[in-house]
């Protein structure tokens, strides 16, 4: 019985991750892409990290717990930070107008070619 709870757990988890590649590549905003993926890499990865706990093996249970706990702390910080740059991309002022490449200036330096 325990061994159908952790299947049912690892097919949960591959179908929360999957859903997310898929909400990756549909939704037509960064935002919303960001949205899709952490949720997936919380829920997803974390109930397959609690399915790798039926080995039993203390030295396995220490890692999922620790792959667990990184993910959490590191998968927000990771998303606002992405979302921070797009927003300060979108808002960014255009770059000014260039003044006339370097070939077609008057005073082309020697060491140029």
């Amino acid at each position: 019985m325990r061994a159908w709870f952790f299947d049912a757990l690892v097919i949960f988890g591959v179908i929360v991750t999957t859903l997310g590649v898929v909400g990756m590549a549909t939704m037509p905003d960064i935002y919303m892409r960001l949205h899709a993926s952490s949720k997936a890499v919380v829920l997803g990865v974390l109930v397959l990290c609690v399915a790798g706990c039926v080995v039993g093996e203390q030295a396995v249970i220490m890692r999922v717990i620790l792959i667990g706990g990184i993910l959490v702390l590191t998968t927000p910080v990771s998303s606002h930070v992405v979302a921070r740059g797009a927003h300060a991309r979108a808002n960014a002022e255009p770059a000014p107008p260039e003044e006339a490449p370097l070939e077609f200036a008057d005073d082309i330096p020697p060491w140029r070619l």
